[in-house]
């Protein structure tokens, strides 16, 4: 079965955690604070604290705001759970927004009609890798949570996605562009910010003893700034993702040829809508290809090429229309004719050159046997 998302390590991983194991070091350590000076560099960061997962960076980019409980934060439906999940753990009310039909990305115009006496925060997603419009959003007023799961190379004009907003956060799951198993981070411009994300990591704890050791004579003893998890990182995750930042513009120069390969070919398909490519301005960061149907055979397409041996998906089921966020009421068209009709077909550095026309050839075929 072809993936749907995949990633590639090998032998320079592997050498980066034999290092790591021999020096008997796999928690938090040099690795850990060489991966976050070096994504720093890499993205033109101010600063860069990593965690062990995106969906906790969400939490906790949140969290840094403080805001009053029952805040509402206005956000996209069409974007993963943990999105909301993280408004939610931080005792503010999501409010979600509907997205633009060719971009699947939240706009300033979605946003405005929604903005009450209790929203206290945006939060924009940058979804396949495709930049938001965020310039826009910006001049709303609010501060803004910058989700650039998906845009760990997407750039708007010379500033990299995720460093636009109040606070931005990454994640670097087993699929992701920078694919390192669990793990995440997040950054921002405003210094007490980095200061507090990294006292709250470790449990709220300002200064770990070995931090501390060097600083003064009892080193054992702590102080705790708030009541937190524990969402640090270890050096297994760090060494892969320092094997991973040496592969990154190899790495997306595959995903851009599979991408404008893709393009190439399925724009002479009348039935299939392509994706947006980055304007002129943008960089993308070709996470994931989402197709669109214009008619009503998605999921007879996704059955066809799963019975072919190729797995497809999609993402996001609108979370407006899950029970638990309450929802269920609203009706967002965009985001509810996406469910319809959207699918993610596969796209990631582990495809070979035969799965890539192997595709192509299979969703060609598809439409040929429906006369589409």
């Amino acid at each position: 079965m072809i993936s749907v998302f995949g990633s590639k390590v090998g032998k320079e991983e592997l050498e980066e955690i034999r290092t790591s194991i021999e020096n008997q070091w796999i928690g938090i350590g040099p690795k850990t604070n060489l991966f976050e000076k070096n994504f720093s560099e890499r993205l033109k960061l101010n600063d860069f604290v990593m965690l062990d997962s995106g969906s906790n960076s969400l939490y906790l980019a949140i969290k840094l705001l403080d805001l009053p409980a029952g805040s509402e934060i206005i956000l996209p439906t069409f974007t993963w759970i943990s999105c909301a999940t993280a408004v939610v753990l931080n005792n503010c009310k999501p409010v979600f927004a509907d997205i633009d039909l060719e971009t699947q990305n939240i706009t300033a115009d979605a946003i405005t009609p929604l903005i009450t006496g209790k929203t206290k925060a945006i939060m924009v997603v940058h979804y396949a890798g495709k930049p938001v419009k965020i310039e826009k959003i910006k001049e709303i007023g609010l501060p803004i949570i910058e989700d650039a799961a998906h845009a760990v190379d997407s750039k708007i004009g010379d500033k990299y996605c995720g460093s636009i907003g109040d606070v931005g956060i990454y994640s670097f799951d087993g699929v992701k562009n920078l694919a390192i198993g669990e793990a995440g981070g997040i950054t921002s411009d405003n210094s007490e910010l980095i200061k507090k994300s990294r006292a709250l990591r470790y449990c709220g704890i300002e200064k770990s003893g070995f931090e501390a050791s060097a600083a003064k004579k009892r080193w054992w003893e702590y102080n705790v700034v708030g009541f937190f998890p524990k969402l640090i990182p270890d050096d297994i995750s760090a060494s892969i993702g320092l094997a991973q930042l040496k592969k990154l513009d190899e790495l997306q120069k595959y995903r851009k040829y599979i991408w404008d390969t893709y393009q190439d070919e399925f724009s002479k398909l009348s039935w299939l809508n392509i994706p947006k490519d980055a304007d002129g301005n943008e960089r993308h960061s070709y996470f994931t290809y989402f197709i669109r149907l214009n008619n009503n055979k998605r999921d007879d397409l996704a059955g066809y090429l799963y019975e072919k041996g190729i797995y497809t998906t999609l993402r996001y089921q609108p979370l407006h229309m899950i029970p638990i966020y309450n929802s269920t009421h609203l009706k967002l068209k965009n985001s509810e004719l996406l469910n319809e009709t959207g699918l993610n077909i596969p796209l990631h550095p582990n495809l070979s050159e035969d799965d890539i026309g192997y595709i192509i050839k299979t969703i060609k075929e598809f439409g040929s046997k429906y006369n589409l």
